[in-house]
């Protein structure tokens, strides 16, 4: 037997009940006896106790190894679900660029398994949480986004591009998880050409915005308190290169923590300075930096609206659920906004605001009686 291995605590990213649980962390866990013998055979780690580190949404799991007096993260990830390839080649990218990113000490691209440095556990999340001064945090995050973007054009190069058909393919999530799934809505033949309309206008949007390098989740619950060159950056393997307003809405509409509208206006202005003062100017004036990323923070936070219902219904993870109220808020005061998305915002508003309510409420009733979607049935 393997000593010390603790198996994991409950997170809000945890599957729903205990058979689904069971199946994803298990006493015997053939992923994890092949995770112990790498560390041994190939990584020649003596670890004196393994604990689950997170997890997260997708099929990646960590865990922090206790070794010779410090720790490392060991990311599990199954080559039949994920490539760790990705990872690794945005880990090199965003560490040229001098963001703080996990160093990577090992990797077996063929086993899924990476040997990380371990940036703590205290996230973004989790310091603001406890009252922690956001005007720093916020500072240090800020300055490094604005040298991703204003350095990284050679980097972005690298990366597929956040064209037409990637922004289409997340926006139509919205409709087929978080209305037909999750509200039960049956929409018209009218509102589904809104919808179509109103997609068309935020592609063409985000289309039109300079092209930079794209973290894609560079939120609150990716970006770790650490002492030298805070934040630690977290989950950048699915990097693309899209409009340069998508991460500032990542970060300043989080879709876990909201500020007032006036504080994320003036940091908007003060990434726009920062952009400046390091060449980039490409950015335009504030006004058109604040409506791209207004426009594009619609974008992202109706894909958003469709991968947190799709989480619970697809994969058995009703935590993110808890979330789509602030997500949708987000939707509905930059609707207000813009003239061109009125009408989208009041159908939000006629038909998915209050029936949202009723669908946590619906949920949650299920959960209390053991119930788990019907593509969970039978894992």
């Amino acid at each position: 037997m393997w000593p010390g291995i603790i198996m994991a605590r409950r997170t809000d990213a945890a599957p729903a009940d205990a058979a689904t649980s069971a199946n994803c962390m298990t006493h015997v866990d053939s992923r994890l006896a092949l995770l112990q013998e790498w560390l041994v055979n190939e990584a020649r780690v003596r670890a004196e106790r393994i604990e689950p580190a997170s997890s997260d949404a997708s099929f990646r799991r960590y865990f922090r190894v206790f070794a010779a007096g410090r720790t490392l993260i060991i990311m599990d990830a199954p080559p039949e679900q994920e490539d760790v390839r990705a990872y690794l080649k945005v880990s090199a990218l965003l560490e040229e660029l001098g963001a703080h990113v996990p160093r990577v000490h090992q990797a077996d691209e063929a086993r899924g398994l990476v040997l990380l440095e371990d940036l703590g556990a205290t996230h973004y999340l989790s310091e603001l949480a406890a009252g922690a001064d956001p005007e720093p945090l916020y500072r240090d995050a800020l300055e490094v986004l604005a040298r991703i973007q204003a350095r990284g054009a050679r980097a972005a190069q690298e990366l597929p591009p956040y064209d037409r058909d990637a922004l289409l393919r997340e926006l139509t999530l919205m409709p087929e998880w978080f209305c037909a799934r999750h509200l039960a809505l049956e929409l018209s033949a009218e509102e589904r050409e809104l919808l179509a309309s109103s997609f068309e206008f935020l592609i063409r949007e985000g289309l039109a915005q300079p092209q930079v390098f794209v973290h894609r989740d560079y939120h609150s619950r990716n970006l770790m308190v650490v002492a030298e060159r805070n934040p630690g950056v977290l989950d950048f393997q699915d990097a693309l290169r899209g409009p340069l307003g998508y991460d500032l809405v990542s970060l300043l509409k989080d879709c876990y923590i909201s500020w007032p509208r006036e504080r994320v206006v003036r940091w908007v202005g003060a990434h726009r300075e920062r952009l400046v003062a390091h060449g980039f100017k490409q950015c335009g004036s504030e006004r058109e930096l604040l409506r791209g990323f207004d426009l594009i923070g619609v974008q992202r936070h109706l894909k958003v609206l469709g991968i947190f219902a799709r989480l619970w219904y697809r994969d058995g993870k009703p935590g993110y659920l808890q979330d789509l109220a602030l997500t949708l808020r987000y939707v509905l005061a930059t609707c207000l906004e813009y003239p061109e998305l009125h009408e989208l915002g009041r159908f939000l508003e006629r038909r998915a605001a209050a029936e949202l309510v009723r669908a946590n409420a619906r949920v949650d009733a299920q959960l209390a009686r053991g119930v788990r979607p019907v593509s969970q049935v039978g894992r």
